[in-house]
């Protein structure tokens, strides 16, 4: 007779305020997906994740897709290699999606989801990086570097002008996806942000803020290569 061991735990390499990590466990919170998370350091990162990720960034997933697979790192043979933020997002919420982030009754929604995404990515975070490097070392250029995230910032608060939520009345892959960069652009410059031009948008980033949800995706573990303590994310 056989025993239907399960899987073992996904594993997710992390790093506490990387935006494009913080997307993937607010994702991995939502679809209600438990996994061993392991915080790292981008001054020290593991051999395991270099070796089933060469590019070195995080996040990175790794799932293990047979019983006999390796629970404590990556097995080529056996493992699947999530590692872009996006692609972790989708890998949860298509297991598991209780609040409709997908948007399963609109064909076109995640289209539309994903070119925002894709925006938010190629164009609005380079912006937005010029943007912090012109506030932490006092450049000059710090007004036009606010101005260069404008349009993108402005189509967002164009959106939440008509709904409480960037695709309509409940949230979405958008709203969590998009969360952390717009976090690290009312951070550049408070008071600019504390304007009347971003009303809709500082309350909706404020809702997110405060919410627990935010909270568990923000917990601190503590450094895997220090203490190689197994940390299940995602527990109640």
């Amino acid at each position: 007779m056989s025993i239907n061991t399960p899987l073992p735990l996904a594993i997710l390499y992390s790093l506490q305020n990387c935006p494009y990590a913080m997307r993937a466990r607010l994702a991995l919170l939502l679809a209600e997906q438990q996994v061993q998370l392991r915080a790292i350091t981008m001054k020290d990162k593991p051999e395991d994740m270099l070796h089933a990720s060469p590019k070195g960034t995080v996040p990175v997933l790794i799932v293990k897709k047979e019983r006999h697979s390796k629970d404590d790192g990556f097995d080529p043979e056996n493992d699947q290699v999530v590692e872009e933020s996006l692609d972790v997002m989708l890998w949860a919420l298509k297991r598991n999606d209780p609040e409709n982030l997908l948007y399963y009754n609109d064909l076109e929604a995640l289209t539309e989801m994903l070119k925002v995404i894709e925006e938010n990515d190629k164009e609005f975070k380079p912006s937005l990086e010029k943007y912090k490097r012109a506030k932490r070392f006092h450049g000059d250029d710090l007004e036009t570097c606010r101005l260069e995230c404008e349009p993108f910032v402005q189509k967002l608060e164009q959106r939440l002008s008509e709904n409480e939520f960037f695709m309509g009345a409940t949230p979405s892959l958008l709203d969590f996806a998009l969360l952390p960069f717009i976090r690290q652009f009312s951070r550049v410059n408070k008071a600019v942000f504390a304007q009347d031009e971003y009303a809709n948008l500082r309350l909706w980033l404020s809702k997110h803020l405060q919410s627990r949800l935010f909270s568990r995706a923000m917990f601190k573990y503590p450094l895997w290569l220090e203490t190689g303590e197994v940390c299940v994310f995602g527990l109640d």
